[in-house]
């Protein structure tokens, strides 16, 4: 698994692994049915201790990301997927309106918007084209 933790990065370590590990399921990185790294791996893969990874977990499973296959560890939940992205959504859509309110703020009007939004989508995507292709 392609996590990484960042311990000035001001959210609490095992917040960081249960955000990624949920992005890696909205986006499909990692699906319904796929094993999650087992705790030891997990945290030395991060360095980090392992109550820190099994706090994450735990907290996966509560909200049903993760579920306890018998005898195997964790899987990703059969509903983690729709779950994952409905919450990506969800974060996306406050950010997004955070920036609105700046720019109403700013007197930028809703053609103004638009075409700072249609500008910046093809360098965007085309900055999403080259890390997907450098994996």
């Amino acid at each position: 698994m392609f996590l990484h933790v960042d311990p000035d990065n001001g959210l609490a370590i095992y917040d960081q692994i249960v955000r990624q590990i949920k992005f890696a399921v909205a986006t499909g990185a990692l699906p319904p049915g796929e094993m999650a790294p087992s705790v030891r791996e997990l945290a030395r893969e991060l360095a980090v201790n392992l109550n820190t990874v099994s706090k994450a977990y735990q907290q996966l499973q509560v909200e049903g990301v993760l579920e306890s296959v018998r005898g195997m560890g964790l899987a990703v939940a059969a509903g983690a997927l729709k779950q994952c992205r409905a919450e990506r959504v969800k974060l996306v859509q406050e950010r997004l309106r955070e920036v609105l309110w700046e720019a109403r703020q700013s007197g930028l009007d809703l053609d103004e918007v638009q075409k700072l939004i249609a500008a910046e989508m093809p360098a965007i995507d085309k900055k999403l084209a080259a890390k997907l292709k450098g994996k």
